[in-house]
């Protein structure tokens, strides 16, 4: 497997459904050598072999390592690129960090006997993504293993080098695409290795149907090698009770995720003030970071709603699942969600749920309030209702944590072992 992040450094969804995943496949006697580009060593190995492309040397000047890399179609190019982050985001990440920009080095060259990757999301990513499928290209060749998996586009051309050095069977997996995270506005450098790289796989596995139809619509993918396979959400015994609350007598409706367009977060905002209105005891938290922050934060202010209404920034891990101990009601007004597992975290602390019908999540939860994520009305209604209803928060809270606590890994990796084995 080729991946980007891994717990408990991680930056979105696509570490925490990788960990989830591996430890699934473990489950079902499927042994996983995970790539990533830095290891911090802090990670949970128990069900997962990590290897480390920061420690990887490679001779360029031997002639086999030429070859391998002269099957592979590359092209050189300074990164304007950073995934999670719209354009608008990284030209604000551009002019706030200038000691980043000022050591941004757009010309250097991928090729070098020994790369340090950083690991993260900056300016120097389609420069460490053209390494990693070089190293991935030189590590296929000296590990044993029946079939490659490559996760999100940052990893498609090493899934792909690793294919062409050694035969072996490629699956990609696509957990967001291009038009999920810019609408119609995409960026047509990820939007080409996102299609070279579902082109060049013998499987293409989607977190929801709604990612499967954009796969084959806007993409020109074969149907027949495109399989659907929900994602799942780890277990958590802790009960909600043993976490700490607000300290608030007051409801709390939480938004959660990056704060960018295609979550939706003015959505949540619009609502908020149109509840605000009816009971201004109602308190709002939107948790997370995103192009779209400061924007929120004025809009709020010019509701007059800033005593009720509170940003937490970033939250991750521990932090994640004390947030929902806090919350009476979950949000997640997404304009474009291929899947979503913040309203599983949510559900399996016994949190009722709002989300938008454009969520791959909602095609497989029942106890869940949907919405079109442009009725702003609807969305209200729903928040309101399961504020001020106990019966049916009740029912969404009990029903609710049953069926997320179906929707494991163990079942969804039992789906991923079956592409595998069509493919060998």
């Amino acid at each position: 497997m080729f991946g980007w992040e891994f717990p408990p450094h991680i930056t979105g969804g696509l570490g925490t459904a990788c960990f989830g995943m591996t430890k699934g496949l473990a489950k079902n006697d499927v042994d996983v050598l995970f790539v990533v580009p830095r290891a911090y060593g802090d990670e949970d190995e128990t069900n997962v072999r990590l290897l480390n492309a920061s420690e990887v040397t490679i001779d360029i000047d031997h002639e086999e390592n030429r070859s391998y890399w002269e099957r592979v179609q590359y092209m050189e190019i300074g990164s304007n690129i950073i995934p999670y982050v719209g354009p608008e985001e990284f030209v604000n990440v551009l002019e706030s960090d200038r000691h980043v920009v000022e050591n941004f080095n757009h010309t250097g060259s991928v090729f070098a006997r020994n790369y340090q990757f950083s690991g993260k999301y900056g300016m120097n990513l389609m420069e460490e993504v053209a390494r990693y499928a070089l190293i991935g290209s030189s590590l296929a060749t000296k590990y044993d293993f029946d079939v490659i998996h490559a996760h999100d586009w940052l990893t498609y051309s090493a899934g792909i080098a690793a294919k062409e050095t050694t035969g072996k069977p490629l699956v990609v997996h696509m957990h967001a695409t291009e038009f999920d995270r810019s609408g119609e506005n995409i960026n047509t450098d990820v939007y080409a290795i996102e299609k070279r790289g579902m082109e060049a796989a013998d499987r293409v596995i989607t977190v929801s149907n709604l990612t499967r139809n954009i796969v084959i619509n806007k993409y020109g993918i074969d149907p027949a090698k495109v399989v659907t396979v929900h994602n799942a959400v780890e277990p958590n015994d802790k009960p909600k009770s043993e976490y700490e609350r607000s300290g608030l007598d007051a409801k709390v409706v939480t938004f959660l995720g990056r704060i960018t367009y295609q979550k939706g977060p003015e959505y949540f905002i619009e609502a908020a003030y149109k509840i605000h209105q009816v009971d201004p005891s109602i308190h709002f938290v939107m948790a997370g970071t995103g192009d779209m922050l400061e924007g929120m934060i004025r809009r709020v202010a010019q509701l007059g709603m800033g005593s009720h209404f509170h940003f937490t920034g970033f939250l991750k891990g521990e932090a994640v699942d004390q947030m929902f101990a806090m919350t009476d009601v979950f949000v997640m007004p997404s304009i474009s969600e291929p899947f979503g597992i913040v309203p599983l975290e949510a559900m399996r602390l016994n949190v009722p749920v709002v989300i938008s019908k454009q969520s791959g999540v909602s095609e497989v939860v029942k106890h869940a309030l949907k919405v079109d994520f442009w009725d702003i009305n609807g969305l209200a209604d729903a928040i309101y209702g399961l504020c001020h209803y106990k019966p049916l928060a009740d029912c969404f809270k009990d029903e609710g944590k049953d069926e997320v606590d179906s929707l494991k890994w163990e079942a969804a990796a039992k789906k991923i072992k079956m592409v595998y084995e069509e493919i060998l």
